[in-house]
């Protein structure tokens, strides 16, 4: 069983500029990938993701209407590397608040997909 969280890894090292509000998903999707990738810089790679990746988990994340996380699931956990599942989580709760979502239809949900390498460095999908 993963280590549970402390509140030292649910904030990031450097503070985020505070998020901005989004009108639409396409606005939520990116503004999620620049704050995992700016909230987890030595944990994330920028080039194009490698041919074999270790890991991908998937989640689903729900949102509270001011973008902070109200709930993680889980939805594809990787057959090897296991260890990434908790990275992941962790990368998103440091990333979060994710922006004002309220102009978004309910329910207040999107799917996260961590691309892994080798490294156990990570990149969100919708950056690939």
């Amino acid at each position: 069983m993963p280590p549970s969280l402390g509140a030292s890894d649910l904030v990031p090292a450097q503070a985020l500029p505070a998020p901005a509000a989004v009108s639409s998903w396409e606005e939520l999707r990116h503004q999620v990938a620049q704050r995992l990738m700016a909230a987890n810089a030595e944990q994330v790679y920028r080039h194009k993701a490698p041919a074999v990746l270790l890991a991908v988990p998937v989640f689903q994340v729900e949102l509270h209407g001011d973008g902070r996380i109200k709930r993680i699931e889980l939805l594809r956990a990787p057959r090897q590397a296991k260890d990434t599942i908790e990275i992941a989580r962790r990368a998103l709760h440091r990333a979060a608040p994710f922006g004002d979502v309220q102009r978004l239809a309910k329910p207040w949900i999107f799917t996260e997909t961590f691309l892994f390498d080798e490294d156990r460095r990570f990149k969100p999908r919708s950056l690939d």
